[in-house]
């Protein structure tokens, strides 16, 4: 019976079998294959070390000793992999990096959506909501919504509060904008808020008069443009077939009236702009832009009816968004700052101990924490994508109406039930993740495209995008030297 061979199992292994004569414990970390020959380890606070691939293995058995690698050594001490004592000497300061990752939980919610009208006179075939004809005033957002609203902005606790105006097309209702503006300033100088406002348009009903309140009330211009012309007009139809040509006179104004960093473009990849990423690259700098987002279409709402225009396979846009991440560094590589702002959001929580604001890569999530959605209608929702589902008849995510109080719809029944999801330490499949603390937790996609708000991560759209972009952002960091010092200048923005 001694004779017979030891049967492998998945079984934990017991403590013994970890305690022996190495003179260091081990502190948390995940670990993760890059390439063929490297992986990665990343501590609790996104501390990370990519060494050869056997590392990880070393280390946890502890067959890796302080004499084989010195320098290694010391590296996973001064970056809190391991520990010479039980408790690290340290832990205080741990502790401290730990709460500034989470920093952008201090203040709760921050951004608040109004929106302001569902009319557009724009039929754009990704449109996640039911856009109604442009003449079609019952779908403005009445002024006592727009007051409640208000009311419920200013009793956040953050001092900084952004107000941003969506549609439809929300220039159609640009009466209803100056109206919840002047009433915002009133109530702000009350509660000691500062306010920014953001308006998103597709620029088609820009007027002077338009530019000029906007220039007088420091307001940040959001807009669309889906690359060259063949694109976008395709993307964003008018029947007029002159989207792009608006576009681009209405980019132009904004830029003369309100100056070039108050107007900032926004992608959408529709099936037809996965054959164009150098063109789609190409056209953002032709027109001035220095910065470009790769996103791909969102499964909300009716972007979901035309598959042939909207579908595709995550693999597919994950090629596409190489192809364009490639000839982005390309321009860097030529001396031309140019910069891919979903890689930059990344790499922000990769190399810096800061947290970042885009809702969809925060854990606790966004939703709620970050971003409230107040509709034309005067429902609430926890994100934009929320009001979306509810498009289609799915009110999964209606917290309640603007004339709920404010403890009801922030810390409500339905905020509880959520909370207990956004949290992506706490997942299956998640949890485990080397890339655990560079990711978000999103309930809202994985309900849309699983059925579930815990979602299945072997077939999460969300998760195989991510990890293959933080994947993919390593590789290109360890390959070439250029390319990690092209990574940190799109970090601190220099030009």
């Amino acid at each position: 019976m001694d004779n017979l061979p030891v049967k492998n199992t998945r079984k934990f292994k017991t403590e013994e079998h970890y305690n022996n004569s190495s003179s260091y414990h081990l502190l948390p970390f995940r670990f993760h294959r890059i390439t063929s020959f490297k992986e990665v380890l990343v501590n609790e606070i996104g501390d990370f070390l990519l060494v050869p691939i056997g590392t990880a293995k070393a280390i946890i058995t502890k067959s890796f000793t302080r004499n084989q690698n010195e320098e290694l050594y010391g590296d996973l001490m001064a970056n809190f992999f391991i520990s010479e004592t039980p408790i690290p000497e340290l832990l205080d300061v741990l502790a401290v990096r730990y709460r500034t990752r989470k920093s952008f939980l201090d203040y709760f919610t921050s951004l608040h959506i109004f929106v302001i009208t569902l009319r557009c006179e724009h039929t754009c075939h990704y449109c996640q909501v039911s856009r109604v004809n442009k003449d079609i005033d019952a779908f403005n957002m009445q002024k006592h919504h727009i007051d409640a609203g208000i009311d419920l902005m200013m009793k956040s606790p953050n001092p900084d509060i952004t107000m941003e105006f969506q549609g439809g097309e929300a220039l159609l209702a640009f009466d209803k904008i100056i109206y919840a503006i002047e009433r915002t300033k009133v109530e702000a100088s009350k509660y000691n808020k500062n306010i920014s406002y953001v308006i998103c348009t597709n620029l088609a009903p820009l007027t002077d008069d338009i530019l000029h309140y906007c220039k007088n009330n420091n307001i940040l211009i959001s807009t669309s443009l889906d690359g060259p012309d063949y694109i976008h007009n395709q993307n964003r139809h008018r029947p007029q077939k002159n989207s792009y040509e608006l576009a681009i006179d209405g980019i132009r104004k904004c830029r003369e009236t309100l100056g070039e960093e108050n107007v900032s473009a926004l992608l959408t990849t529709t099936a037809l702009s996965l054959k164009y990423p150098f063109e789609i690259v190409d056209e953002y700098y032709s027109q001035g832009f220095r910065n470009i987002f790769l996103r791909p279409i969102s499964p909300y709402g009716f972007a979901t009816h035309n598959d042939n225009k909207n579908k595709y396979e995550t693999s597919t846009f994950l090629d596409f968004y190489k192809s364009a991440l490639g000839r982005i560094i390309e321009y860097n590589l030529q001396g031309k700052f140019y910069r891919e702002d979903y890689a930059s959001i990344i790499l922000k929580k990769v190399l810096t101990p800061f947290p970042v604001g885009y809702v969809d890569l925060q854990s606790p999530t966004g939703m709620i924490n970050n971003v409230i959605v107040f509709n034309y209608d005067g429902k609430v929702y926890a994100t934009d994508e929320s009001r979306m589902l509810a498009e289609m008849n799915d009110y999964t995510f209606l917290l309640g109406t603007v004339e709920n109080s404010y403890e009801d719809i922030f810390y409500g029944t339905k905020a509880l039930e959520l909370s207990e999801y956004w949290l992506n330490e706490t997942l299956p499949g998640c949890s485990e993740c080397a890339f655990q603390g560079y990711c978000g937790s999103d309930p809202v996609f994985n309900y849309a495209t699983q059925g579930s708000l815990v979602g299945f991560r072997p077939t999460s759209a969300f998760c195989q995008k991510n990890m293959e972009i933080i994947r993919y952002l390593f590789e290109l960091m360890d390959s070439d030297k250029r390319i990690e010092k092209i990574f940190k200048s799109w970090i601190v923005g220099r030009t």
